[in-house]
């Protein structure tokens, strides 16, 4: 079974460590030379950094790539972080930012990368603005996943280990209203209350979810006015949206669009829109029975695949017709929370089960 199981664990401290907030372009910069010198330390060979918009990602390619195994370094937690959420393994759990979302992953990739005869036909793409929805990334993700038979994706696994295979497609919206200051107290009624008006914009928009909750439209981030007494000139609301199927994102794309005020002298911004599409089970559903084969083979079955809300980069290589398997990476939990955590057993047999799947696809059992 690949990954020493000590050493793995050195590997995760040195990148957990070297914190990597996605805002913070000098930290994921110092973040990716130490991911770059860990790789090159299992694979033998440096990457090729790639720096898009002040961003630094990493690729690896060996032959003619035919599976691509994508992963990022960057995280959600703020430079500092450390000092309230420290690395530690306790009681065989590693806790420290980042340590699930997903510096585990890359750990457990290289290793099992590293157990190989070869890697021949393998290319690695870690990216480093993933948390920031991959606004610099995305096209190079599309471009290394397009001419391969498989992406696979060290995100974390879901809960109790599951793999995914099928995440929800991925929108983002601002909706600004613009009104009319006014002194709230001497002539209200010469104002056009942008807070009153976005009031009614978010009762709109949370009616868009459908009744089922494959689609959900939920505001989120939203504010308004100046001063205590003035009535609001501007308002906004940021809007999460997730659909299981591309129809139903578009169709909220146009809802979103169409938007209109309701109180006389306001009007409407709405900008953003589809960020991710939706990863269908069709593109995972070969891969997912391959990864049930490799997992029997090495006697650690049986495996779960699960349906989940949240968005990858998946999603983008399933979007170009790529077939895509998800939440490879570290079995834990509390993604982005305080509880983030990896239980450390589970790491090596993940990397053993990388490992036999990127055998079975190379050799053709597809």
């Amino acid at each position: 079974m690949p990954g020493d199981l000590p050493v793995m664990l050195d590997d995760l401290e040195e990148l957990v460590l070297r914190e990597s907030f996605s805002s913070d372009h000098d930290a994921v910069a110092a973040s990716a030379s130490v991911v770059a010198a860990l790789g090159a330390r299992h694979l033998g060979v440096p990457p090729e950094p790639i720096v898009l918009g002040g961003v630094t990602h990493l690729r690896w390619s060996f032959g003619t790539p035919r599976v691509l195994l994508l992963g990022h370094h960057d995280t959600v937690w703020p430079i500092g972080s450390l000092r309230a959420h420290p690395w530690a393994v306790t009681g065989g759990v590693a806790r420290g930012p980042g340590v699930f979302d997903m510096k585990a992953g890359l750990v457990q990739m290289f290793h099992a990368l590293r157990s190989l005869a070869s890697v021949d036909g393998v290319c690695v793409l870690v990216t480093g603005d993933e948390e920031l929805g991959s606004p610099t990334s995305r096209a190079l993700i599309e471009q290394s996943a397009r001419d391969c038979a498989a992406a696979l994706v060290l995100e974390a696994s879901a809960d109790g280990g599951a793999l995914k295979t099928a995440r929800k497609g991925v929108s983002r919206y601002e909706v600004a209203v613009h009104g009319m200051a006014a002194h709230a107290g001497l002539e209200p009624e010469k104002g056009a209350n942008a807070g009153v008006e976005l009031a009614h914009q978010v009762l709109a928009i949370a009616a868009m979810s459908g009744p089922d909750g494959s689609t959900t439209v939920t505001p989120t981030v939203m504010s308004a006015g100046t001063s205590t007494n003035t009535v609001p000139a501007e308002a906004a609301v940021a809007v999460d949206v997730r659909a299981a199927e591309q129809a139903a994102q578009s169709r909220v794309d146009e809802r979103m669009r169409a938007l209109a005020p309701r109180l006389p002298g306001t009007r409407l911004t709405v900008t953003g829109g589809p960020n991710r599409p939706p990863m269908d089970a069709a593109s995972s559903s070969a891969l997912f029975k391959l990864a049930e084969q490799a997992a029997a083979e090495l006697g650690i079955g049986p495996l779960r695949g699960v349906a989940v809300g949240g968005g990858s980069d998946g999603n983008f290589t399933a979007g170009i017709g790529c077939p895509t398997l998800d939440g490879l990476g570290a079995v834990g939990g509390g993604a982005h929370a305080a509880h983030e955590h990896v239980i450390v057993e589970e790491m090596p047999r993940r990397a053993a089960l990388l490992a036999r799947l990127v055998h079975l696809i190379l050799k053709g059992r597809r």
